[in-house]
């Protein structure tokens, strides 16, 4: 790979990085959203929207964390 290709990588890479941290603070904002919805609640069509959501972003979360590994590869490190 050419240091062209890979210095577009690693800016690919850094864009995700940002990208992994905004998604970190959604998630932890809505954690404590859905930790604190009062345990009456806890089986109310909010709790499984928010429990939802928040499953939704750490799989995205999880994703990114693969796709690091991938370019890690195409960058040969």
């Amino acid at each position: 790979m050419n240091n062209q290709r890979r210095k577009e990588l690693d800016n690919i890479y850094n864009d995700l990085e940002s990208i992994k941290y905004r998604l970190e603070d959604v998630l932890s904002e809505e954690e404590t959203c859905l930790y604190n919805i009062p345990e009456n609640l806890q089986a109310s069509e909010r709790y499984e929207t928010a429990e939802d959501a928040c499953e939704a972003i750490s799989s995205a979360v999880d994703s990114i964390d693969e796709i690091f590994v991938f370019i890690e590869q195409a960058r040969g490190r």
